[in-house]
């Protein structure tokens, strides 16, 4: 019984962190992405302006990322997660009251989101960032409360049952889960310090929920930190096929050499001279983070600068050009050169240096000189696409490679862009390609 438990657990946080991320977006976005219009009339402007408070912290939340399938009604629900134990399927949250929430009492509400409980007492599997939403204050659930009740349309589809199997689909294992891992719900309802850096931790660690891709799990597969432990927190995780980056002060891999302001126009445009976002991250870009107002991201970024290296004894790169002196003299046969000639110098030029806010830079990229090269290897084989934001209404991507090029040859050029203008990261071996191969196909 105990193997089963601790089975049981694990799948299920690796569930959840499979559910914090999905496929890139097709289409522009708009804050329309969200149905704003209040179906049911408020009785005071006190009401509307609740409601409308609401519907901006489910913004930031990033609520209809996992409770709207592709293609479906917001809200209600149907995502289809791929976990090891079997599918699991994200619930209608629409205030529909046969298939949705809209019996939900408000202690229904928070029970669900801050303390990982169902309405009908079974607990939640961790896909649901509960862990993190443990710290939002009660007015703030209120105030989702209320938009949820009253400015969401309800929408009449029935929630599908987990396709798990016997054991592993037993639920009360993940009592002891949220004993040993959730923290205590928020119980102070003051209003945050008139100070950027608390504004910017309360949303980093609250209602962001970033913790849930950028920080490595431990053995239970929960978060390592969910507050700054001056070390691992924020300090990168593997989500989904991808590397979720570090996002602390490190000088090789971190956001050292980012400034406030691009960490903003990031949040803004899910681009910036130092990169662009792609897998779940330009999800998160093109449904949340750029419909946040400026001072919160301003916040955001404020809080993120805060935070110190997870390793101090990295050391700034500089650049170096000799890998583009051999690439224009044509000095450099290996393979990886010679692939990088073929299929990407056209995009990112002979010098790393890619085209501003367009084909993203490689030399000393913070991405490009990871230790680990999942994300990189990720996108030769599956390519990618930058999000069509209002700060960056054009849409850019990269096609995937995963037909053309073979396992040596991925990692014989990823081995040649991280060792290549600056760049000074760890070779990829062909078992590493074949791993990441596997399970993005």
């Amino acid at each position: 019984m105990k193997r089963i438990a601790t089975t049981v657990l694990s799948s299920a946080l690796f569930a959840g962190a499979a559910w914090a991320t999905f496929a890139f977006a097709q289409e522009p976005a708009s804050a329309a992405a969200v149905d704003t219009s209040i179906v049911k009339p408020a009785s005071t402007a006190a009401d509307e302006v609740q409601i409308e408070k609401g519907r901006y912290l489910a913004v930031a939340g990033d609520c209809i990322a996992c409770h709207t399938s592709k293609g479906g009604k917001p809200f209600a629900g149907g995502l289809t997660i791929d976990s090891p134990i079997g599918k699991i399927y994200s619930t209608n949250i629409t205030p529909d009251k046969e298939t949705g929430i809209g019996d939900y009492t408000f202690e229904d509400f928070d029970n669900a989101v801050r303390h990982g409980i169902a309405k009908s007492g079974v607990s939640l599997y961790p896909a649901m960032p509960y862990a993190s939403y443990a710290k939002v204050k009660p007015s703030d659930i209120r105030a989702l409360y209320a938009y949820f009740m009253n400015g969401v349309r309800p929408v009449s589809q029935a929630n599908k049952a987990a396709d798990i199997r016997w054991p592993l689909s037993m639920r009360w294992p993940l009592r002891f889960w949220r004993m040993a891992f959730a923290p205590d719900v928020a119980t102070n309802d003051s209003p945050i310090a008139a100070d950027p850096v608390a504004r910017g931790r309360y949303l980093v660690e609250g209602l962001g929920h970033c913790s849930a891709c950028h920080t490595p799990r431990g053995f239970g597969l929960q978060e390592q930190a969910l507050t700054n432990d001056g070390k691992a927190f924020l300090s990168g995780g593997v989500i989904d096929g991808y590397l979720a980056k570090n996002l602390r002060g490190d000088r090789k891999d971190g956001l050292a050499s980012w400034t406030e302001a691009d960490i903003v126009a990031f949040l803004k445009s899910g681009r910036t001279a130092h990169s662009a976002a792609f897998g779940g991250m330009a999800e998160v870009v093109l449904d949340s983070t750029q419909h946040m107002t400026d001072a919160d991201l301003q916040a955001i970024a404020a809080y993120l600068k805060t935070l110190t290296p997870a390793d101090g004894s990295t050391k700034a790169l500089t650049a170096d050009a000799a890998a583009y002196r051999a690439l224009r003299t044509g000095s450099d046969r290996s393979n990886g050169a010679l692939t990088f000639l073929d299929n990407c110098a056209a995009c990112h030029r002979t010098g790393g240096s890619g085209y501003d806010r367009t084909f993203p830079t490689l030399a000393l990229s913070t991405v490009v000189n990871t230790e680990d090269p999942t994300s990189l290897i990720h996108i030769v084989l599956k390519g990618g696409e930058v999000p069509w934001t209002k700060a960056a209404p054009t849409h850019y991507a990269m096609p995937g490679f995963d037909w053309r090029l073979n396992d040596r040859d991925i990692a014989d050029l990823l081995t040649f862009v991280r060792s290549s203008w600056g760049n000074h990261a760890p070779a990829v071996t062909e078992s590493q390609v074949a791993k990441v191969r596997t399970a993005v196909k």
